[in-house]
Parts: structure tokens; sequence; C-alpha cells
């Protein structure tokens, strides 16, 4: 049922969307108010998305996911550090492994390795 709440948000909002609000909601539940004009929601995730979140669930509440693997993943293409990572997610570093193993068996990750420019590509 969290599957498809995310599933459902994440089409409602769009990628960024979605990443505002389990950025500023994540875990809780949240009143989602028929004027979002009339809530602070607008300002933590955006007019449009408030919006978009007002007609989908007007004057109702939604437990927002944690969306961890999501975010671990919006992470990771922002470069971050597998430490910086847990400190976000609320993980140890082991967990966060473990979490981007699973996430790669899914879909293949974008490389945080460095490379020197001056080396061409072998394959």
């Amino acid at each position: 049922m969290a599957e498809d709440l995310t599933l459902d948000l994440l089409s409602t909002l769009g990628e960024d969307g979605f990443f505002s609000l389990v950025e500023a909601h994540a875990g809780v539940r949240l009143y989602v108010p028929s004027d979002p004009e009339r809530s602070e929601l607008s300002s933590t995730i955006g007019v449009d998305a408030a919006y978009r979140l007002a007609k989908a669930y007007p004057g109702g509440y939604i437990r927002v996911p944690l969306a961890r693997e999501f975010r671990a993943r919006r992470y990771v293409d922002a470069e971050m550090s597998n430490r910086d990572i847990a400190k976000r997610l609320g993980l140890t570093e082991s967990g966060v492994e473990r979490l981007l193993k699973r996430a790669r068996k899914r879909e293949p990750l974008k490389s945080r390795r460095k490379t020197d420019p001056r080396q061409m590509e072998m394959f």
C-alpha cells in the first residue's frame, strides 16, 4: 500500500515535487488543505506541487513515505558521500551501502568514481 502511495505521489507531483515533499515531511502524516495558500505547504514543497497535492487529496491526510531509496539515488546523483547520505536518511553507513546495493540490482546508479580527464575510455 505504501508503494502505491509512493507511485501515486510521484505521478501527481513529478520527481522534483516528490523529492521536495519527502525531504520536508518524510515519515509523518500530513494534512493536505483544499486551499494550499492557507498553509505552509506551499513554502515547503513549492506552490505548483502544493496545488497538485491539494487537487489530488483535498482536505485529507497522507502518510508521506520515507522514500529512502529514491532519496539515496538523488544524493548519489549529487555526488554525496555515503557518510552524508547516512546522516540525511538517518541510517548507518553500512545501512546506506546495503540500500545502494539493493538499488543497483533494480537499476544501475550513476558512478561516483572520479576519473582522470586525461584517461581515455577503454570500453
